[in-house]
């Protein structure tokens, strides 16, 4: 049995220790809005945030996150109260096949979390491990940019 901490709730699941991170939340938790793009962590789709920092869940062995913060879309925002980033993906009109678009939003939301203002060179590096098929990246861009103008509006109130 494994104790974990998945968007602020503590889970226990019993699957081997050497079961990537990617499915105890989809299989195991029923959290399926981390996606399986490549098992190999080179696309993204599969991002989440552990103790506050992205990472890639398919290559995340569940004995390294015991007694760790996971976050995954899911615990970023609520339909009811959605986080500045999937506010942002809306009213850039991001999505279009939407597939790689929770690991987008993850890693955006580990650089907003360090870079309150981030310029294009350091979107572009952030991101750089998050592909997507659709070739949205500019859309993604922008959305970053109203999320950060949005984040900072907000901590200065």
């Amino acid at each position: 049995m494994t104790m974990l901490e998945v968007n602020g709730e503590r889970r226990t699941v019993a699957m081997p220790s050497d079961t990537p991170l990617l499915w105890v939340l989809r299989d195991e938790l029923n959290l399926t809005g981390t996606k399986y793009g490549c098992g190999m962590g080179l696309c993204g789709a599969c991002t989440v945030h552990l103790n506050g920092k992205a990472v890639r869940a398919c290559q995340t062995p569940l004995a390294s996150v015991a007694a760790q913060r996971v976050t995954t879309i899911e615990g970023l925002g609520a339909p009811q109260t959605l986080h500045a980033l999937q506010q942002a993906w809306q009213e850039e009109d991001v999505p279009q096949c939407g597939y790689c678009q929770s690991g987008q939003i993850m890693s955006a939301a580990a650089l907003l979390r360090h870079t309150r203002n981030p310029n294009d060179q350091e979107i572009d590096a952030a991101m750089a491990g998050n592909l997507c098929r659709c070739g949205t990246y500019v859309r993604i861009r922008r959305a970053i940019h109203r999320a950060a103008a949005v984040l900072r509006k907000e901590s200065a109130a």
